[in-house]
């Protein structure tokens, strides 16, 4: 479900936007001078909250950019496996098989409180708390 559509030139550094269908935060942005015949340039840099893919695409500033809806919520970790965890959402009690971004795997602890990430239907465990 998308959030709202924004222009090239509007997606400034910190902003996440739909880069080749994945979900991706702006790292940098260059807008280049308008031409005698020609629109205005954007080169962005994004990094997919997902995958952790670096994709950088140049295309004119009136380019549109879809902004993915992203819900921000706090879970419970029950157990650690292999790629994913098992954790208790707070606010509902349901227990989720999340992935878990490869930067805090290794700090995961069962009992741990986490903040997870719903991207579109697809959630991943983003931070420790």
């Amino acid at each position: 479900m998308v959030l709202k559509v924004i222009d090239g030139t509007e997606a400034k550094v910190g902003v996440t936007i739909n880069i080749e269908g994945a979900a991706c935060i702006v790292r940098s942005m260059d807008i280049s001078k308008t031409g005698k015949h020609g629109h205005a340039k954007v080169r962005l840099e994004a990094i997919g909250i997902l995958d952790g893919k670096k994709r950088c695409v140049v295309v004119p500033g009136h380019e549109r950019f879809e902004v993915p809806l992203i819900t921000k919520m706090k879970g419970q970790v029950l157990s650690v496996g292999e790629e994913k965890a098992s954790i208790m959402d707070l606010e509902s009690f349901e227990t989720l098989d999340v992935a878990v971004d490869p930067e805090i795997k290794n700090d995961l602890k069962e009992g741990d409180n986490v903040e997870y990430w719903d991207v579109e239907g697809t959630k991943i465990v983003k931070r420790k708390n």
